[in-house]
């Protein structure tokens, strides 16, 4: 039978196999493969011959060398453990917008566009894109199901109060697909003794663990600086795990800023290119789902001005994104009526200020419509948290924590709070402290699949809920 150190040499062997190789060395290779073999089907599609003229051949090597280089800069050959699926093809994606840009103002601007076939360029970029982005997800797929079923772990050694490990070891458990395996832990009781941290590091040595984590709160912060000046001759990779306790945290992620490491407790996901991609999205299915309801927005107006004295639209001010003010459009389902300053009584069953098509209107959210023209200029989005009346606003933010951290995006038409059933009136604050949480849960775990997933469900049930009056 193999010695145990033998055996951990093995592990060890086989981690590095797995984790390292394939992103930084299999996977620029095969990159640049991929995009030859493009090159070549593109051409014999365009010309039916794979003999690539040497202009041709050209191009190909640069945009080879682009792909390896800006995939190398955006950090897509890093380590893949902990990265999704998603995140590393919505990077690639981005890496061959860039490119197919860079190609196609170099043959414009070289004026070359009557030397090199557009569908030739085109073809390559599309099939190497295809190629590639299926590469990464068979293999991430593969080494997901490997990690799952107990293969290519890598060895974690835990260091941290009893609650605080036991916190974190639930959490490798459950994302089993990380691949993290515990080959040791050390409980802390208090600031560890000179004489504790000399065992701790050699109990790391011993137990051939490539990471050390360290689980501690905020407040042992001398902890953690004695711990890693006790390390500072190991070669394990270290990383700190604080416990923020009760802290409601939102896309909590470490930055750089001013030259200094920061950690961001509190900020938004959609943000840069994400920001323009939920932008583009409201501007294109807003204006189809405008042109869409332009029909039944005018019969709802005919219909409000007839049963009822007053305007089409009711406008109120709401609290948009970063809490700047705007107004909002919908259409009137009440009777005009005078409420005292500051106050906003919210509608209730069987409330007498609805008008004869009010009930209905609401109930079917027919009178959200007009919103979209709030979408269209940019102040809504089609989906986000609803927006709160200002007295609202101002009334369970310091009853719900986290209350005003909605206002991290822009609100919305639609949201996830709504199509799981958290619509109407918020007569008990334990409602309104589960639609915070559903909303918070959005703005962290915003995508575009998430939006069209709230918009498809609020299709088919989001539009008639019976605990809207």
């Amino acid at each position: 039978m193999p010695s145990h150190s033998k055996l951990k040499g093995v592990q060890k062997r086989g981690v590095i196999f797995s984790e390292r190789y394939p992103p930084k060395i299999i996977f620029p290779a095969l990159d640049i493969l991929i995009v030859i073999f493009s090159g070549l089907l593109a051409y014999l599609i365009r010309f039916d011959t794979v003999h690539l003229h040497e202009r041709y051949v050209l191009a190909l090597v640069c945009m080879a060398l682009l792909v390896v280089v800006a995939n190398s800069s955006t950090g897509s050959y890093r380590r893949w453990r902990i990265s999704s699926t998603f995140s590393i093809l919505s990077k690639l994606m981005l890496v061959w917008v860039v490119i197919g840009i860079i190609v196609t103002s170099i043959i414009y601007f070289a004026h070359a566009s009557d030397r090199y076939s557009r569908l030739w360029v085109g073809l390559t970029l599309l099939f190497s894109f295809l190629l590639a982005s299926s590469a990464r997800a068979l293999v991430q797929y593969g080494l997901r199901r490997i990690r799952i079923r107990g293969g290519a772990r890598r060895p974690v050694f835990l260091v941290g109060p009893s609650g605080n490990v036991l916190h974190v070891a639930r959490g490798m458990r459950s994302a089993s697909w990380e691949g993290h395996s515990i080959a040791g832990v050390e409980r802390l009781n208090g600031t560890p003794s000179q004489e504790q941290l000399e065992r701790i590091a050699q109990r790391i040595s011993s137990s051939g663990a490539a990471e050390v984590w360290i689980c501690v709160p905020l407040e042992m912060g001398e902890t953690v600086h004695s711990l890693f000046y006790t390390l500072r001759n190991h070669t394990e990779e270290i990383r700190l795990i604080p416990d923020f306790k009760d802290m409601r945290l939102l896309n909590h992620r470490t930055s750089e800023v001013a030259g200094h490491l920061a950690i961001d407790l509190s900020v938004t996901p959609i943000n840069g290119m994400s920001r323009l991609v939920k932008r583009a999205e409201d501007i294109v299915l807003g204006s189809i789902i405008s042109l869409m309801i332009l029909p039944v927005c005018f019969a709802i107006a005919v219909v409000i001005k007839v049963t009822s004295p007053g305007p089409v639209l009711f406008k109120q001010y709401r609290a948009g994104s970063n809490g700047k003010v705007f107004k909002v459009y919908k259409f009137r389902s009440m009777k005009v009526h005078q409420e005292k300053s500051g106050t906003v009584t919210q509608a209730t069953k069987n409330d007498n200020r609805l008008t004869p098509v009010g009930a209905f209107l609401r109930r079917t959210s027919l009178d959200e419509l007009p919103q979209f023209f709030n979408v269209l200029q940019g102040r809504m989005s089609i989906v986000g948290p609803r927006p709160h009346a200002l007295a609202h606003n101002e009334y369970y933010k310091e009853l719900v924590e986290s209350y005003m951290r909605r206002h991290k995006v822009k609100p919305g038409i639609t949201g996830w709070a709504q199509v799981n059933g958290l619509r109407g009136e918020t007569e008990a604050l334990e409602k309104m402290q589960r639609r915070v949480e559903y909303d918070l849960w959005y703005i962290d775990n915003w995508s575009v699949w998430l939006d069209l997933k709230i918009i498809f469900m609020t299709v088919f049930k989001g539009f008639k809920n019976a605990n809207a009056y």
